[in-house]
């Protein structure tokens, strides 16, 4: 290349450049703390040497100005952002005094401050690191790691860290920290020396010097580093070396660059977790001589550390005491601290620090626990805590063992730079950093100031990817240096003030910064020496210079900072030295780069920001350039690029030359072409030379114009479309011809052969070729396309490659004919170009290669450029995957579709780009069509990438989409559903992926209740009930109403009494006073079915509390409506009456809160009344958040806070609460809570503790709930005990022990849930003898274990004697051995709770005992229920059954001995029992059986109430019987809202006097709840645990009073939350966001009771339990079908309907929903739209929006298929749009419109002979082949699905095509044709539709006929044998006979 073109482009211009102020300086004026400094200047100078004390003597207005500088401190980085955003900002963190500020800006947005911290003592150092979080194991073997982005900010006793999402940590440091650098895992701190610590005693090793710590919470570990020796023994070590300070470190790669201040080295050192055996060896011997001292001294180190983290100073000796951290509010670090769970959670008591891998356990400081290494278990000498609480520090120094700290980092030492002859002092790198070149080689850079050096280190990774391998180093003269990442380059600043740009070490050009003088040769005399280096300064504001001490206070006692070197001149001192400032501002330094952005530091202080500017901003140039690079040899690529660079951005205004343009030019000189003398890159260069600067480098030949001028205009692309358009054929206007008379002037064009490219030509001609490939897949490329193929024709030419020239001129025969000049390249120069291997003579075609693979013939690999030609890769896979059926096509790499072109030098690298993308498709999808959209979807190929893709290309593509629209996986991704159009699956795969959130929807649908008076709304507690979703559901009538009417508990009651005539006035109010009382019997047992009604409907903003509706105990008396108060006095109202009410208020308020809702602990304590004692509501509230599951969240102080205040129902709320949040999980810490209130499992030898009774009872209840189904041994044997658990002496347990038996019974059998007689390791308590022995009585036993003490001494007031009690302890053992043996269908155990058959051994038993029984042993007998009355007969003894042939009438017959009431009470007891078995048996099925069963029986019990038998059997047992059976039918229909039964229930509502007492009235409205449990969206599950909670909850003893816990914990009721599920399928119309109704089809499973069977369904519905279902479909005509199969597994359906229970479903086009047409009569294809209507073809528009709502196909049929009067001629146009979108629409396939119409245009345009390019020939040739596959009529004969295009248009359309060509060639095509063949030179005027033909026939070129040997033929048949070997279509070759026959003017045959 010639010098002159060297010296013409070194400059390169800079892009713009602006003023640069830290935003954070601006900011800090502003921030609140910035006042204090502002008061201080205001007071006069005495006041402040007064104020300060001994700070005075600085403290003067001087420390303002000179310490102005100190203070602050910024660095940039490059902004992060979401995945999928590209925005490109920087980040900015400013450090000044005690703040630092992080703002975000860039050049289009304003900065803004991001986060702003004000820390309590001076900032040292802020800096931004990631700590990585192992997440929990996932099904993949490795644990997710996930990352945390924090700043972190050091101060002098501790580094706050705080994370983008908002949590902070304090941590302290145990000693003075001189620097703190990020890494990849986390900060690694460097500690300061002390001076005095030099002289070491021989006896102390001495202490580390680097530490790390991985997460705030963990302990500071110290490094440890392996190096290698010189006698190559490797040495794993502490790094104790305070010579050693680091001076880098990165993250990617994970790199620590040091510097030896003793030997003046640098190193590098690869930074990584440290592996157990590097552990064990450091740990077994610190250094290498292991004396035992050694082993003491590590301990101290550990000690020291530990001690300090407790709480002491930094700065004293590790033996030393020292009380807290100076500053009250700092938060010590304690175990609690500790833990990991972020949440504040009720964590194990023993936090334990996180563990890096599964094995082993970082200690944390404050002993916890902690793993023995050696073996990998946990050490046995110190259980949980290491330190007991009164253990003081000494001690555990003195015990050997003290463990020391384990290191977690490993530094492994990769390069040292050499040793120089002479030691250079204080060489230590100022500032260091990695760049790479622009062909991707990676160097390490640092500059040491004081030689004003930069060295740059060349390191590459090993083969195996294992390790870097470091080269050596180049010196760069530099005062300074910073990389410029997005161009891989780097700005240098010379010595004499120039600024350069170098990629890698080569130099690229001078950096020209318009209105900065550049420095001329006078000027840089002037500048200093090297011997006082400018670099060195050390201003203040250029920190990135680390010296060794910056953070070390102590290095500034004085305001001036202190001398480092005599090299150090400080700025005044040299100021005043030098002339130099006279002579004007030069850069001084450079800092903060990001991307592309570097800041200047000018002399004079100011910054000024400049920005590099872009390689290239054009896809086609990007394109190009890197295929050169990956083609040619580094070092070449590398000098293309710098010249193209350079040419690119030279200085001198904006360029007007079109980027592809200057390309060209660029490329060719360098190919060795004289540009200037080649016709058209001559016009290229001419094309807009507007800018002057290249304008007068350029010699243009005169002035005043010339002949090529007029050329030029005629040649330009203006004319070309002038000279088609249709008004110069109107004006017949004659084309212009161009003349060439110049062309003779340069007959014979040669090469210069010396250039740098011209070896590589035939390389970069096919690299290009192969682009030019890629770029005929992309449509929004086609004219790079044609820009291209110009340099490729010309190229071509030159290299005599006549196939590729034929192949460009088919595909655009117009471009090519104005190429004529040649290059003539002679042998001697084709000797020096190097013939790549890969260039073939045939040119690779892609479409040629898909036509064939669609004709399915033999194809040769197609060759791609790996990361470049990424669409070839892809198109050609599809094919052969979607086409050929294979289906390993996307799987092997190099397969036999593809063959990679390997440029030597970066094989390797590119296999790695190919490992990332190889595809791994669906293993479980069946069809072709399935695996090629899933593949896509892995690749990231969407919906808008096929948009590009031309629609020949794409058919095959979109033919496999369109199958599998029909019925995709209900597994997909998101993005594979958006990719086959299916709108309503990517939603549902997009709410699957929002964790936790509440659903979108969910917003949409809330409504705000049914409108009305507002106020009236705000209060019931039940408006947040979503309304739409109700009245889909239950959509005949008003029931909703009708049931918040019944539940409300907020209004006055109206109180009805007649005041008769006899009756005084006061004796009236006290008559309605007593009235109210009983209607307030019926209001206090409301809220419990409010509770079920509104379950889990609401979701709190977390900044209001939540709304507890009160509870209106008053009344209004009509007719006046006076108000009627219980408080007046007149009547006794029992004491605390409404005290359990209210709880239960506020659990029904709690159970609102949905478990999905984003609340924490700091919202429950929130929702506590201020400044007044605990109330019973927040008591509810408490127990609610517990069975919702976010009472977990609550801390562990606020627990102790509420316990602590002694309020029995908050105690007995939360413990519950806590326990079913825990259930099952055998959770310590709870099991510590609950035990405190048990006494039996407290020790014997235990203060005994004043436990209120109820309280115990809740205890043991958690405690069954927290072991659910553990048979854990202890608990289950302490519970057998409890049941019988005798009075104590002095009156304890003696008051309702029935409830602490049952509760303990019950929690038995929870603990023992269904596990009968599998009860391991427990053979010896003979549990069910024990239970069976409470149940029926006996003697009691000897108390085992350790409360035998207790229970010597019998009770003074209970006289039991030595039997068992069996009125206390029935129920429970009864229960417990129902849970026990629940559906084990145990016979032995059932016949124990037979009911007896005498009417002796009847009179032996309670009645309600029978109930027991025979509910226990329906419970049992799981499996033998039957929804039929003759199921429950059975379990009634004969005798029983003979005296009660009828219960309402009373029988003369009746034998004398039999006692009739007995009979009677057992009858009702047992029906009932029975009834309730079946009702959980059932429960949530809707069975109708079962229904009618019991609402037989229900009826039957409503009957015996009122008549006249009832008082044989008792009223009380009656009206509980009737609750029992009631709520057994609610059990059964539970969530469907079923009419009848609410009309029952609202029955029992009515019935407010005689035995309705409040326990009845809860039961019933309890049912009623049950009916409507979550508004109709959950109903009840059961699961073995849902069976035990059911019966905790409707325990069938009601409480007689509102405040009566005797039989059972009123608490207890709210348990059936655990037996509820979510159930409900809520379909919603995608488009509207809408739900609707769709039919659902279900499939269950083949059970013993039933074969498989199908049930549709009218969605929103619930489902049966969904352990019995096969799978779900929603079907019919108006939805897309979806299916999910539920053999796989049931997770993805319960994520469904855990959140909302929304399926997205979508109408096909021209259905209607359900709502607006429930038969389907009003769809658009029921009108008759046929083909022989004459309407059809004018399909109104209007029609079309009844199929569709997109916007652009209504905008299409608007604009394009209405008629109008005047435009006669285009009436069939417009036929042909509107059916084809009428097709389009009706069959779903609106993605084919553009398709259609494209080919009706190119039809069109060949018939005009408009054609200049043969691009959509080649698509519509495709689709036909596409059609025409074999592949596809086997597809078809079975499918459902139709085409996607229709046969009879491809047809139509193939028939016109042919025509249109076949009259060409009649009329003169075949003479053109003959020429073209016999190779002579074709008319030019017709030459387009010779392209046309060729191509539309496939004709081969003239090489391929030629080599077939067709001279001499003369006879069609031999024709025929010879061209077979081309493959040539048969229609093709009869038109090709008979001009090669017959010469031309033949006709056809």
């Amino acid at each position: 290349m010639s010098n002159v073109y060297e010296e013409r482009v070194t400059m390169i211009a800079a892009g713009e450049m602006q003023e640069f102020v830290p935003f954070g300086r601006d900011h800090c004026r502003r921030h609140p703390s910035a006042t204090n400094l502002q008061l201080r200047q205001l007071q006069p100078a005495s006041e402040l040497w007064s104020s300060d004390g001994d700070a005075g003597l600085v403290g003067s207005l001087r420390e303002v100005t000179i310490h102005e500088k100190q203070k602050e401190s910024w660095h940039l980085r490059k902004g992060s952002c979401d995945i999928g955003e590209e925005l490109d900002y920087d980040e900015e963190l400013y450090v000044t005094g005690n703040m630092v500020i992080w703002s975000r800006g860039s050049k289009s947005h304003a900065s803004s401050v991001y986060k702003a911290f004000t820390v309590d003592s001076p900032v040292l150092q802020a800096l931004w690191c990631d700590f990585n979080i192992p997440q929990d194991k996932t099904e993949c073997m490795e644990a997710q790691e996930k990352t945390e982005k924090c700043v972190c900010i050091v101060q002098r006793s501790c580094v706050n860290v705080h994370t983008v999402d908002g949590k902070d940590y304090i941590a302290p440091l145990p000693f003075q920290v001189a620097d703190v650098w990020a890494n990849k895992y986390g900060l690694i701190f460097e500690r300061n020396n002390p001076v005095q610590e030099v002289p070491l005693s021989p006896l102390r090793e001495p202490l580390p010097t680097m530490f790390s710590m991985l997460h705030p919470l963990d302990e500071i570990a110290p490094l440890v580093c392996k190096s290698t020796a010189v006698t190559n023994i490797t040495r794993v070590q502490y790094i104790a070396d305070y010579t050693l300070k680091i001076v880098f470190s990165s993250s990617t790669p994970s790199l620590i660059m040091t510097y030896d201040t003793a030997q003046c080295l640098h190193a590098v050192w690869a930074l990584r977790k440290i592996k157990t055996e590097e552990q064990n060896t450091v740990l077994r011997c610190p250094s290498t001589a292991g004396t035992p001292q050694q082993i003491v001294t590590s301990s101290s180190l550990t000690a020291h550390l530990r001690s300090v983290s407790k709480g002491e100073s930094p700065i004293a000796s590790p033996f030393q005491n020292f009380s807290s951290f100076p500053n009250p509010n700092r938060s010590i670090v304690s175990p609690g601290a500790h833990s990991r769970s972020h949440s504040p959670s009720i964590s194990n008591m023993a936090a334990l620090s996180r563990s890096h891998s599964p094995s082993l356990g970082t200690s944390s400081f404050s002993g916890v626990q902690r793993f023995n290494l050696s073996t990998n278990t946990p050490s046995p000498k110190r259980g949980r805590n290491s330190h007991s609480p009164n253990s003081t520090l000494s001690d555990s120094l003195l015990v050997p063992e003290t463990e020391p700290v384990i290191p977690e980092l490993c530094l492994d030492h990769l390069w040292t730079e050499s040793m120089l002859n002479i030691r250079e002092k204080n060489s230590q790198a100022a500032k260091v950093f990695i760049t790479s070149d622009l062909c991707g080689q990676k160097f390490l850079c640092y500059l040491v100031e004081s030689r004003h050096q930069l060295r740059c280190v060349k390191f590459e990774e090993s083969n195996d990817l294992t390790q870097l391998i470091f080269g050596t180093v180049t010196v760069i003269q530099a005062k300074d240096a910073a990389p410029v990442e997005s161009v891989n380059t780097m700005v240098v600043l010379e010595s004499n003030g120039n600024l350069v740009l170098y990629t890698g070490i080569i130099r690229v050009g001078k950096v020209f910064i318009a209105g900065l003088p550049t420095p001329s040769l006078s000027m840089s005399n002037t500048l200093p020496r090297p011997s006082t280096p400018l670099g060195s300064i050390s201003t203040p504001a250029r920190p990135s210079s680390r010296h060794p001490g910056t953070l070390d206070e102590a290095v500034w006692p004085s305001p001036v900072p202190e001398l480092n070197d005599s090299t150090k001149i400080h700025d005044s001192l040299y100021m005043d030295d030098c002339t130099f400032h006279q002579i004007g501002t030069y850069i001084h330094s450079l800092r903060d780069p990001v991307q592309n952005r570097v800041t200047l530091e000018m002399s004079n202080g100011n910054l000024i920001r400049i920005t590099t500017p872009e390689i290239t901003n054009s896809q086609l140039v990007k394109k190009c350039l890197q295929a050169i690079r990956y083609i040619l040899p580094k070092e070449v690529a590398v000098q293309v690029l710098i010249k193209w660079y350079n040419a690119y951005n030279a200085p001198g205004g904006p360029n007007y030359h079109s980027e592809w343009n200057m390309f060209v030019i660029c490329l060719m000189n360098m190919m060795g072409y004289s540009t200037d003398r080649l016709m058209w890159t001559r016009n290229l260069d001419l094309e807009g030379s507007l800018s002057p600067v290249i304008a007068a480098k350029k010699a243009r030949p005169s002035e005043i114009g010339s002949d090529e001028d007029w050329e030029y205009l005629l040649s330009c692309d203006y004319h070309h479309n002038f000279e088609s358009h249709l008004l110069a054929k109107a004006l017949h206007l004659d084309p212009l011809e161009v003349l060439h008379p110049k062309e003779e002037i340069f007959p014979n064009l040669g090469l210069d052969s010396t250039t740098l490219l011209f070896g590589h030509i035939p390389a970069i001609f096919f690299v290009l070729h192969l682009i030019y490939e890629e770029l005929k897949l992309d449509n929004l490329m086609r004219d790079g396309a044609r820009s291209l193929v110009i340099l490729l024709y010309q190229l071509a030419r030159d290299l005599k490659l006549d196939m590729y020239m034929d192949s460009y001129w088919r595909d655009y025969p117009f471009l090519m004919k104005a190429l004529k000049q040649t290059c003539q390249i002679d042998q001697a120069q084709t000797r020096l170009m190097h013939q790549p291997p890969f260039l073939t003579a045939e040119p690779p075609s892609i479409y040629h290669w898909l036509s064939s693979c669609l004709n399915a013939d033999m194809m040769s690999p197609f060759p791609y450029l790996p990361g470049i030609c990424e669409r070839t890769k892809l198109i050609v896979q599809s094919f052969a995957l979607y086409i050929l059926g294979d289906e390993k096509a996307l799987s092997l790499e190099p397969s036999m579709y593809l063959s990679r072109i390997a440029a030597g030098q970066r094989k390797q690298q590119a296999e790695e780009d190919d490992k990332r993308l190889s595809l791994n498709p669906g293993t479980l999808s069946s069809s072709l069509a399935a695996k090629l959209v899933i593949s896509l979807t892995n690749l990231g190929f969407t919906l808008k990438d096929l948009e590009s893709v031309p629609f020949g290309v794409a058919l095959p593509i979109r033919d496999a989409i369109y199958h599998c629209r029909e019925q995709p996986s209900s597994d997909w991704s998101e993005a594979a559903c958006s990719l086959i159009g299916r709108q309503d699956l990517s939603k549902q795969a997009h709410e699957g992926n929002l964790h936790k959130t509440k659903s979108a929807l969910g917003h949409v649908l809330l409504s705000d209740g049914v409108s009305g008076n507002e106020a009236e709304e705000e209060e019931d507690g039940m408006n947040d009930m979503n309304q739409d979703l109700m009245s889909l559901i239950w959509n005949e009538d008003l029931r909703v109403q009708e049931v918040r009417r019944l539940l409300q508990s907020t209004h006055p009651v109206r109180v009805n009494v007649v005041q008769m005539p006899e009756v005084s006035d006061h004796e009236y109010i006290e008559e309605k006073e007593n009235r109210l009382l009983q209607l307030c019997q019926r209001t206090m047992a409301l809220p419990p079915g409010r509770g079920m009604f509104t379950l889990f409907s609401y979701h709190p903003v977390p900044t209001e509390p939540l709304p507890i509706p009160k509870l209106n105990l008053t009344g209004r008396a009509p007719p006046r409506n006076t108000t009627v108060d219980l408080n007046s006095g007149n009547i006794d109202v029992p004491p605390n009456m409404a005290s359990w009410a209210s709880f239960h208020n506020g659990v029904a308020a709690g159970l609102k809160v949905a478990p999905a809702s984003q609340i924490d602990s700091a919202w429950i304590v929130y929702n506590r009344q201020k400044n007044t004692e605990l109330t019973n509501e927040y008591a509810g509230l408490l127990m609610a958040l517990g069975l919702n599951g976010h009472l977990s969240k609550l801390t562990t102080m606020s627990i102790h806070d509420y316990l602590s205040k002694g309020h029995e129902m908050t105690s007995i709320g939360l413990l519950l609460g806590i326990s079913a949040a825990k259930l099952g999980t055998m959770d310590i810490s709870v099991t510590r809570l609950l035990s405190i209130h048990i006494p039996a499992l407290l020790p014997p030898t235990s203060t005994e503790l004043d436990v209120p009774h109820n309280l115990q009872v809740a205890a043991v209840m958690g405690i069954g709930l927290v072991y659910q189904g553990t048979a854990h041994r202890h608990i289950a044997e302490v519970l057998l005990t409890e049941i019988g658990r005798p009075p104590g002496p002095e009156m304890e347990n003696c008051t309702d022990r029935e409830s602490y038996s049952l509760a303990s019974g019950l929690a038995l059998g929870m603990v023992c849930l269904g596990h009968g007689s599998n009860l391991i390791g427990m053979s010896d308590l003979n549990v069910p003898d024990q239970l069976y022995q409470y149940m029926v009585g006996g003697h009691r036993r000897a108390q085992p274990g350790t409360h035998r003490e207790k229970h010597k001494s019998p009770s003074y007031q209970i006289k039991e004697g030595d039997t068992v009690n069996v009125d206390v302890t029935c129920p429970g053992a009864t229960l417990a051995l129902a849970l026990l043996y629940l559906k084990t269908n145990n016979r032995s155990i059932a016949d124990w709770l037979r009911a007896p058959d005498t009417q002796y051994l009847l009179d032996f038993v309670k009645p309600e005992f029978l109930l027991m029984r025979t509910l226990a042993r329906g419970l049992i007998m799981w499996d033998e229920i039957k929804p039929n009355p003759t199921w429950v007969n059975s379990n009634i003894p004969p005798i029983v059954r003979q005296n009660n042939a009828s219960l309402n009438t009373i029988d003369g017959q009746v034998s004398e001995d039999v006692d009739l009431q007995t009979m009677r009470q057992a009858h009702i007891n047992i029906i009932a029992g029975a009834c309730m078995a079946m009702g959980l048996r059932f429960a949530g099925s809707s069975n109708a059986a079962a229904f009618n069963c019991l609402y037989k029986y229900v009826k039957m019990f409503l009957e015996s109430v009122s008549s006249p038998v009832a008082t044989l059997a008792g009223h009380h047992n009656l009206e509980t019987c009737l609750s029992v059976v009631l709520l057994s039918l609610a059990l059964v229909m539970a969530g469907t809202g079923n009419l009848k039964v609410l009309q029952l229930c609202r029955l029992m509502h009515k019935r407010t006097g005689g035995e309705m007492n409040y326990g009845f009235h809860m039961a019933a409205h309890m049912a009623l709840g049950l009916l409507f449990l979550g508004g109709g969206r959950y109903s009840l599950c059961t699961s073995n645990s849902a069976i035990a909670a059911l019966l905790c909850a409707l325990y069938p003893r009601f409480p007689a009073h509102s405040t009566d816990n005797r039989y059972h914990l009123q608490a207890l009721r709210h348990l059936y939350v655990l037996a509820a599920e979510p159930r409900l399928l809520v379909p919603v119309d995608v488009d509207t966001n809408t739900p609707c109704y769709a039919l659902i089809k279900i499939t269950y499973k083949a059970s013993q009771w039933c074969e498989e069977m199908p049930v549709n369904l009218m969605a929103p519905s619930l489902l049966p339990e969904l352990h019995l279902l096969k799978e779900i479909k929603v079907k019919g005509p108006k939805y897309w079908e979806i299916m999910m199969d539920l053999s796989k597994g049931p997770q993805g359906l319960q994520s469904i309907l855990s959140k909302d229970g929304f399926l997205y479903v979508k109408l096909r086009a021209g259905h209607l929903s359900y709502t607006e047409d429930p038969k389907g009569f009003r769809s658009l294809l029921a009108q008759t739209f046929t083909h022989r209507n004459p309407e059809f073809l004018s399909i109104k528009p209007e029609a079309v929006s009844a199929f569709t709502s997109d916007p652009a196909l209504l905008s299409f049929a608007e604009y394009f298929c209405k008629h109008s009067k005047k435009e006669g001629q285009k009436q069939d146009v417009l036929d042909l749009f509107s059916s084809i979108l009428y097709e389009c629409v009706t069959q779903e396939k609106p993605e084919m419109l553009p398709t259609y119409i494209a080919i009706d245009q190119a039809v069109r345009r060949l018939e005009r002979k408009e054609m200049s390019e043969t691009f959509e020939l080649w698509q519509i040739k495709l689709m036909q082949q596409f059609y025409n596959s074999v592949c596809l009529q086997d597809k078809f004969k079975n499918s459902t699905t139709g085409l996607l295009i229709n046969p009879e248009f491809l047809l139509a359309m193939k028939n016109t095509l042919d025509k249109t060509l076949d009259l060409w060639l009649h009329a003169s095509g075949d003479v053109l044709l003959h020429s073209y063949l016999s190779s002579h030179p074709v008319e030019e005027s017709q030459i387009n539709m010779l392209a046309c033909f060729l191509v539309y026939h496939s004709i081969p070129t003239l090489q391929q006929i030629a080599a077939t040997g067709i001279n001499g033929t003369t006879c069609f048949s031999e024709l025929l044998l010879k061209f077979s070997r081309l493959h040539l279509p048969v229609q093709a070759l009869m038109r090709l006979a008979p001009v090669i026959l017959g010469g031309p003017q033949a006709t056809l045959i």
